[in-house]
């Protein structure tokens, strides 16, 4: 998703399409040489360009911030360990989303994920760490949660097909977009960078790739996108 908050009169650019390319709305562009023909497709950072307004995917995705998951556990499977309660069983949890990316996963607990079912697991033996019902005594896990998900019920669109021509926005101006690496966090006024996947990211891949925005508006779990000042 890109979302154009506000930019110049300027219309975006059009260039020819690299054909091994996917990428949703929101991505940044790059240019390539294929064979004589310059065209552009996904950026990996190096050379950004703009920011894609078009898609070309099987199937798409989106960023879930901050979701907060309460597992309750059963007082029969509560014990202690050195003063600390701890869970006697591995304690389970849903996601509010399946179909997950597992490289954009974070957690704030050491668990395990179901990435196709959007389950969490809590092992057995970690110490509680939040109180449900008010008692004064832990009685539940708390783990916050950050990833990408799968939208199982939309399809892959490719808004290319007949032109064979991709759109770039290049000026100067504040968007928003869902397609940032879930795994860093997004300080207001922090640079940003574009990962290899044509994502953006406040951890700057190497010392070749240049800063190209920075954090206007940083995601939460109200507002899972990211706005920005793309310079």
């Amino acid at each position: 998703m890109l979302r154009v908050v506000h930019t110049g009169t300027g219309l975006p650019a059009s260039y020819p399409l690299d054909p091994t390319s996917e990428f949703e709305s929101g991505m940044v562009a790059q240019l390539k040489i294929i064979g004589n023909d310059i065209v552009a497709g996904v950026s990996d950072g190096t050379a950004p360009l703009g920011l894609i307004d078009d898609v070309r995917t099987s199937a798409f995705t989106k960023a879930q911030v901050d979701e907060v998951v309460i597992i309750e556990v059963n007082t029969l499977h509560i014990g202690e360990s050195n003063g600390v309660r701890v869970s006697l069983t591995n304690q389970n949890g849903p996601l509010e989303f399946p179909h997950i990316n597992r490289n954009s996963f974070t957690s704030t607990l050491t668990v395990t994920l179901n990435d196709v079912n959007g389950i969490i697991t809590v092992p057995t033996g970690t110490p509680l760490n939040y109180d449900s019902d008010g008692d004064g005594d832990f009685n539940a896990f708390k783990v916050v949660v950050s990833y990408v998900y799968r939208i199982a019920t939309k399809p892959g669109d490719d808004s290319t097909v007949g032109s064979g021509r991709i759109t770039v926005h290049y000026q100067r101006g504040i968007y928003a977009t869902d397609q940032f690496d879930t795994l860093q966090l997004y300080p207001l006024n922090a640079n940003l960078y574009v990962g290899v996947d044509g994502k953006l990211t406040t951890e700057q891949p190497t010392e070749n790739h240049p800063a190209i925005a920075w954090v206007s508006g940083p995601p939460s779990a109200a507002n899972g996108t990211l706005e920005f000042m793309w310079l």
